[in-house]
């Protein structure tokens, strides 16, 4: 798809040093020649400025069931538009968006304004940026989630959380809902396997729990970040965040340049139960895993909150708020009033 002519725009965060221009963003803190771009493919230097490459530049755009991100305790049932550009700060071996991720996929110019348009056409009332890493689309997700929450529409982000604290502070009070894939809780994982930095992972995920609606998803990788160890880390951690911030443990499938095996089922549930003794929610994915690990219980009584038999959500055991079981307040954000 061509991109039509558009003013250069430059990047936020960056200075020059003494072998071109060092980036800011993120911690890989890449030094960027003149006229080739960061790791990330959205960030070039021309000229002596940094420029957001990517900026407006989509490489997809749909509407799906907020279920898919997943955020399974945000607006159950409702749809989210959800747009992607291309680029990642992270390498992993086994990304399934590795098309979008680890190129400069071919795209089309949408302004912030022409995505607020969008979301009121599709009367969706939240937009994700997800599919590839959003958090290297600084700039325009900034702008735009400007414009969406003036326009009455939640902005969620789906992401890898490799953010450096103070451009993450500009960007969390623009943020209603965050996913943040958790991928282990060993540095060597990070630093070896998939290129990236766990304590600034850590970081993100803190500064968000405490700002917005927080989920986690960690995909469980055969021999890498599935034993029992690995399992009672992230748990370790998660807990600590606050009994009520759902994690979803993902099944994996080889893709992209991986070679692991699929992960047996039996792992995903020893995982969820090990969970289960100090999380209220637990659930799995990318596998038909029954209602236990599926739908949204009250962790006082066990009613059925939120059924997902259909995959979209739907509020079953909900009376203004609480359950309508046992009266217990739920931890899911049900309308457009604010975030838990």
């Amino acid at each position: 798809m061509s991109i039509p002519n558009q003013s250069p725009h430059e990047a936020r965060y960056w200075e020059s040093v003494a072998r071109g221009l060092r980036c800011d963003l993120c911690p890989h803190r890449c030094v960027i020649a003149e006229e080739h771009s960061g790791r990330c493919l959205g960030r070039t230097n021309r000229g002596g400025r940094l420029i957001a490459e990517s900026y407006g530049r989509a490489v997809s755009l749909a509407v799906d069931p907020v279920e898919k991100k997943p955020l399974y305790h945000f607006l159950p049932g409702s749809e989210i538009l959800s747009v992607a550009t291309y680029g990642c700060n992270l390498a992993c071996p086994f990304c399934q968006n590795s098309e979008i991720s680890q190129s400069a996929a071919p795209s089309r110019y949408l302004s912030p304004e022409a995505l607020v348009g969008a979301a009121r056409e599709q009367s969706t009332p939240s937009v994700a940026f997800t599919y590839s890493e959003p958090l290297v689309w600084f700039e325009y997700v900034v702008d735009a989630a400007r414009l969406l929450r003036a326009a009455g529409t939640r902005v969620v982000l789906v992401t890898n959380g490799m953010i450096n604290a103070e451009p993450l502070a500009e960007l969390l009070p623009l943020v209603d809902a965050m996913n943040i894939d958790l991928k282990a809780m060993r540095p060597e994982f990070y630093r070896d396997y998939v290129g990236g930095d766990l304590a600034t992972v850590l970081a993100t995920i803190r500064a968000a729990r405490a700002c917005c609606h927080v989920e986690l998803t960690n995909l469980l990788i055969p021999g890498r970040n599935d034993s029992d160890d690995d399992i009672d880390r992230l748990v370790d951690f998660v807990a600590g965040l606050g009994q009520s911030t759902p994690l979803h443990f993902s099944r994996f499938f080889p893709r992209f340049r991986a070679t692991e095996d699929a992960t047996p089922a039996d792992t995903l549930v020893r995982a969820a139960e090990r969970a289960s003794a100090r999380l209220y929610y637990v659930y799995l994915g990318n596998i038909d895993c029954g209602v236990r690990w599926r739908d949204a219980l009250c962790p006082q009584c066990g009613n059925r909150l939120v059924d997902r038999s259909a995959y979209a959500g739907r509020s079953v055991g909900i009376a203004s708020g609480n359950c309508d079981s046992c009266g217990r307040s739920v931890d899911i954000v049900l309308d457009a009033g604010g975030c838990a």
